[in-house]
């Protein structure tokens, strides 16, 4: 399997999870245990990566990181 990089970046949901983590006011850490509550297990790191776009998202990631943000898959994949 090929992986694909746009602009230099793995995924395009990495900005939009940074941009709503911080309006919601959650530190990486806080978002990383609400994933885990969700029974995803990412650490702090990985979500750092992922806002960076080093790091690929699946596709339960994005569903979860949607809920836990209160957003749409939608809006994190800027189709909205």
């Amino acid at each position: 399997m090929k992986i694909y990089r746009k602009n230099s970046k793995f995924n395009i949901a990495g900005d939009r999870i940074k941009e709503t983590r911080k309006l919601v006011d959650l530190s990486q850490a806080k978002l990383a245990a609400k994933m885990q509550l969700k029974g995803i297990s990412i650490t702090q790191k990985s979500i750092s990566r992922l806002e960076k776009g080093e790091r690929l998202i699946t596709d339960y990631e994005l569903i979860a990181f949607s809920e836990v943000l209160g957003v749409s898959v939608a809006y994190l994949l800027h189709l909205e």
